[in-house]
């Protein structure tokens, strides 16, 4: 046995060929296991297993981003899996990194060779030549190794350790997700989005070439900023997929020739105060789709700037816009100011401030009297009237000055007439009537009670929010069901019937009424449309705030224009300043979408009515009734030998003085009283300067109520007119006499200009 081993040794030692061979697989068998024991306990980067924070996207309706938000290390990640990043952009990828990474096991030994060679002869690594799996391992490690050959090592084997546990497609996807593009993108997909405002999948050859390339050096290959740099790598890269068989010769040419058009406006950031709020409301931790529609809030944007820079030389600096989608309470638009990125205002939110309401709660207080049995052939008195307060006496007077004795409802409404609108509030129960209604319609701005407002709720002595404001014109839309306002898909949504629907009915149709307001607003304003729309507009006093709402059964438009330091206008109504953006976004709603009109409820009845009186008669014009509440006939002493008709006493002073078509139409029952008093204005009278509607001069009638009377006062100009004394009117206190022929008397006014 001893010498078969000699002979078998001597006969060994003398070959050194098969001597060398067997070290050489000795030593490669003994090297291999002791790497793969050294893999083996290698520990992987815990940065593997912590992908990183994703950062949210909100979408508008349609999918289309509004807002990315930034994450950890200020960055923008959005993930995308393998199968959206499409196999032109994996190929663009493995060339431009590492072409041989389907067929190693983590390390490229022919690159790793190259990086040794480099080591020896310049002492440093001079190339990359580490995979796609190394750079994943590099990118994990949290603090980085310094460049140098232990870290060379390390990183060989945690990278075959890895292959060991994940497969080659979770290798690839996790790379492209943490890998840095450049520009605060991190992630294939992200960068997609940033660069070329397309995912992964629909890149071209070319633009998944030039994108590939960029992790090679984010900053310098930059194509915003280093376009014929980053082309360069481009050009190489694609050449690389030739070599590689993906590409043809004919699809490189292309390639090649074809121009880079990068997405301009980068990184999406549209609709910025409706991003905002829903930050400010929402916490956003994924992906959320919201109700917002991007085109029309763009479009409503341009409507207020077009609209604005025609107001500039009056001082109307800025305005908001909301619409919103009926049925659902989605809001569809919102635009918070005239430029987000304006230094001063631009990032106050105009749909969230509080702002003077003028007489845009006027339909809610009709409404309300609707439901208590009033009709839109109900005769209001428009004469001069007095409200004692706690502060003095109210006395509410009509935009141009102006008193039109008997009106029906539904032209008191339609015009926008103040004094029927106070008084007709004070006979349904006053201010806590209506505060309670518009509190329960979501009015924030509402805090003090009823008593505080008084009767001047109704025509603007309190504030509004346009959201709320819009959304409460919405639920007239809705024949009186409430809904909350949505800007999330996600949000929930709940109904509650606040109003009767046929009172509601009747409000749409008297503001859609463009020959009810004719006679203050004309046949051709920005309130009238070839299709049917229920509008109203406001205007606070000295003209710093106005208002414009439109609405039909699928849509609500709300537009405010004014100045957020509250500065006044120069004089810009709701007609002359927001209508013109409402008008434009119901024709833009209409023409994209469709409008159509209220079907009308079953308890809805029309007959024929005296347009004076509101009685029933055969030679009147048409009106709506709720079931039950239609008229009596017209009585045959209702009227003169004339066939004018009677008026109560209370108009007596009014027609006296009246130049209009009624005085000839109309006649007072019984005499007036012939003891001089003075009739206008009561002792303690405060006059609030409204200029809701086209303005007239600040006149105030100066009347008695028999004989003849010269008015004097030294603080206000007293003019001698064609039907009598008025006063000039101007803010502060003041006194005035009246010289009768049985001797003075005085009285006293307040004159308030907001």
């Amino acid at each position: 046995m001893i010498n078969s081993f000699r002979v078998f040794w001597s006969w060994f030692w003398f070959r050194p060929v098969l001597r060398g061979s067997i070290f050489i697989v000795l030593f490669i068998l003994v090297g291999w296991l002791g790497l793969e024991i050294a893999v083996t306990f290698t520990p992987l980067p815990k940065g593997l297993e912590e992908p990183g924070q994703v950062s949210s996207l909100i979408t508008d309706r349609t999918g289309r981003p509004l807002r990315l938000q930034r994450v950890a290390g200020n960055k923008f990640f959005q993930p995308a899996s393998l199968q959206e990043c499409g196999p032109v952009f994996i190929q663009a990828t493995l060339s431009a990194e590492d072409k041989r990474f389907w067929r190693h096991n983590g390390v490229d030994w022919i690159g790793f060779a190259r990086v040794l060679k480099e080591i020896i002869w310049h002492g440093r690594v001079m190339s990359g030549g580490s995979t796609i799996t190394q750079q994943l391992i590099k990118n994990s490690e949290t603090p980085r190794r310094p460049r140098n050959i232990r870290t060379k090592i390390i990183e060989i084997l945690q990278a075959r350790k890895l292959e060991r546990n994940w497969s080659k497609e979770c290798i690839l996807e996790a790379y492209l997700n943490r890998i840095d593009y450049g520009n605060l993108c991190r992630g294939a997909g992200t960068a997609a989005a940033f660069y070329f405002d397309k995912p992964l999948r629909r890149l071209s050859p070319a633009e998944a070439a030039l994108l590939s390339g960029l992790p090679n050096a984010p900053t310098r290959l930059n194509p915003h900023r280093h376009i014929v740099k980053a082309q360069e790598r481009q050009h190489k890269i694609l050449r690389r997929m030739a070599n590689n068989g993906w590409l043809s010769s004919g699809q490189v040419s292309r390639a090649l020739s074809e121009p880079i058009v990068l997405h301009k406006k980068g990184r999406a950031f549209a609709a910025a105060h409706f991003v905002d709020l829903i930050q400010k409301r929402r916490k956003v931790v994924r992906n959320v789709r919201s109700t917002l529609d991007r085109s029309l809030n763009s479009f409503a944007k341009e409507m207020l700037r077009g609209q604005l820079h025609l107001l500039d030389k009056k001082n109307a600096s800025n305005g908001s816009v909301v619409i919103i989608e009926n049925q659902t309470g989605n809001v569809l638009a919102l635009v918070g100011s005239r430029d987000y990125f304006d230094r001063q205002s631009g990032q106050v939110n105009g749909a969230l401030a509080a702002r003077s309401a003028g007489s845009i709660f006027k339909p809610f207080t009709y409404l309300l009297a609707l439901e208590k049995g009033w009709t839109p052939a109900s005769m209001l008195a428009d004469i001069p009237v007095d409200f004692p307060t706690a502060t003095g006496v109210f006395r509410p007077v009509n935009y141009d000055r102006r008193f039109r004795g008997p009106v029906l409802l539904r032209e008191a409404l339609a015009n926008s007439l103040n004094v029927p609108a106070v008084k007709l509030l004070d006979q349904i129960g006053g201010a806590t009537v209506l505060h309670s209604s518009l509190r329960r319609l979501g009015f924030s701005t509402l805090e003090s009670s009823a008593t505080h407002y008084g009767l001047g709720l109704t025509i603007g002595n309190s504030e509004a929010r346009l959201l709320e404001l819009t959304n409460a014109y919405a639920t007239l839309a809705r024949l009186g069901e409430h809904r909350p306002v949505r800007l999330l898909q996600s949000d929930p949504s709940g109904v509650e019937q606040v109003f009767e629907p046929e009172p509601a009915w009747l409000i749409a149709d008297i503001l859609s009424d463009d020959s009810a307001r004719s006679a203050s607003f004309g046949w051709r304003s920005a309130l009238s449309f070839p299709f049917r729309v229920a509008c109203k507009t406001g205007t606070s006093s000295e003209f710093r705030d106005n208002w414009a709402i439109g609405y039909t059964p699928e849509f609500t438009v709300g537009v405010w224009v004014g100045n957020f330091d509250g500065s006044p206008m120069q004089r810009v109504s709701g007609v002359s300043g927001a209508a013109p953006v409402m008008h434009s976004l119901m024709m833009e709603l209409h023409r994209r979408f469709g409008t159509g009109w209220f079907k009308r409820p079953k308890g809805i009845e029309q007959v024929i009515i005296d347009p004076i009186s509101g009685l029933r008669h055969p030679d009147g014009k048409a009106e709506w009734f709720i079931a039950g509440s239609v008229p009596p006939m017209e009585t045959t002493g209702a009227r003169d030998g004339n066939g004018r008709i009677f008026l109560p006493q209370e108009y007596a002073i009014w027609w006296k003085e009246a130049q209009d078509h009624l005085r000839d139409r109309t006649v007072i029952t019984g005499e007036a009283t012939s003891l001089a008093r003075i009739v206008t204005p009561q002792p303690g009278t405060v006059v609030y300067l409204d200029p809701d509607l086209p303005a007239s001069s600040r006149q105030l009638p100066l009347r008695v109520s028999s004989g003849a009377a010269i008015w004097k006062s030294q603080t206000l100009e007293c003019v001698n007119v064609s039907n009598g004394f008025v006063a000039q009117l101007e803010p502060g206190r003041h006194e005035l006499v009246a010289m009768t022929e049985g001797g003075k008397l005085r009285t006293w006014v307040k004159v308030i200009e907001e």
